[in-house]
């Protein structure tokens, strides 16, 4: 029986760049009814096959909750079990979500976030099947798409209707090895800071930067990621990444207009940009701290080294589009086997 994976993180949406910048919250209300809709997909492409949800019982309930009102019942044979709990109220509880996603292992796993909920997930589960939705700050590295198809999609891959290997493709991710310390990675992007704490974590001093590593330069993000694509674009799917240099170098500098958080545009300095081949290695040395994905995470200490690879070794993710188009050329939604739910209940939830 296969399971589905859904980890929706409470605390996306909701940081600091709410009140310096114009980051739109995400309510733990709208993420809960997103869910719904998502389960209403994923039911009714799944048809009369076996499978079960696993999910994260985060301290707000909202996977469980969406889970008590969705669905009719005596259709096929559907069950819902916590994998994890919220135990630290940090990113730890997506990664041990995550871990244990693993070990079962889902067919397939549905993220509710931005950039950094995928990291933390990633941390746990490197090479996971993906369908991430976006309910963070910074999204680059997940998709907006009605949660509704995300579901359906889940479904029809879950069911064996269409098959992995057909519509995911795996993802760069950016290894990262500290000198005495574990390992970390970053999705979209890491950059060395020049600052010795935390704090509030979200980037919003360009004059802090000093060194950046892309998978992905997109012009139409925001963050990090938005200075490079503004330069030059690169997407997903190019076997290399960007390096930048930031500072003031004269003439052989740029200086970029880029929107490092929503609606919050600043004058960027970039004194060098450089194509980074997936063999070759950068290597940093604090004092400063490292941002992953949007996000201060690691401190240096001075002296201490960092080494930065891209890799294409991370999550897979799933085109829904071309998910949906097999679906609809093997008559997934059509005839006996398709079915039709309305919202009352059909999990028998644990805990």
């Amino acid at each position: 029986m296969p399971t589905i994976g859904i980890v929706a993180n409470p605390a996306s949406g909701k940081d600091i760049r709410r009140l310096v910048a114009r980051a739109s919250v995400f309510d733990n209300q709208e993420k809960q009814a997103i869910v719904r809709r998502m389960l209403s997909g994923i039911h009714n492409a799944a048809g009369k096959a076996s499978w079960k949800i696993g999910y994260l019982n985060d301290a707000h309930g909202i996977v469980k909750g969406a889970l008590k009102d969705v669905f009719a019942a005596g259709h096929g044979s559907a069950s819902a079990t916590p994998v994890a709990e919220t135990l630290s109220g940090s990113s730890r509880d997506t990664t041990a979500a995550a871990r244990a996603l693993a070990d079962i292992p889902a067919a397939i796993v549905i993220t509710l976030g931005g950039d950094g909920t995928n990291r933390a997930f990633a941390l746990g589960w490197r090479d996971a099947p993906l369908i991430p939705i976006s309910t963070g700050t910074n999204n680059v590295f997940p998709f907006l798409v009605e949660a509704t198809i995300a579901g359906a999609a889940a479904g029809v891959i879950a069911s064996g209707a269409v098959a992995l290997s057909e519509v995911a493709s795996k993802q760069k991710i950016i290894q990262v090895e500290i000198e005495d310390e574990p390992p970390d990675l970053a999705l979209i992007d890491a950059v060395l800071v020049a600052e010795r704490f935390v704090g509030s974590k979200a980037l919003l001093d360009p004059d802090s930067l000093r060194s950046a590593l892309l998978t992905v330069a997109d012009p139409a993000a925001v963050g990090v990621t938005a200075i490079g694509g503004l330069i030059e674009p690169l997407s997903r799917a190019v076997d290399r990444g960007m390096h930048l240099e930031f500072g003031d170098s004269g003439d052989h500098g740029v200086t970029v207009v880029a929107p490092i958080a929503p609606g919050y545009y600043q004058r960027v300095h970039v004194a060098e940009h450089r194509a980074i081949p997936f063999s070759q290695a950068l290597r940093c040395t604090g004092p400063g701290i490292l941002a992953f994905d949007g996000e201060r995470e690691r401190v240096l200490k001075p002296g201490q080294r960092a080494t930065l690879t891209i890799t294409r070794s991370g999550p897979e993710i799933v085109d829904i589009s071309t998910t949906m188009k097999l679906a609809a050329e093997r008559g997934c939604f059509i005839g006996p086997q398709a079915l039709v739910s309305r919202p009352t209940n059909l999990f028998n939830t644990k805990n």
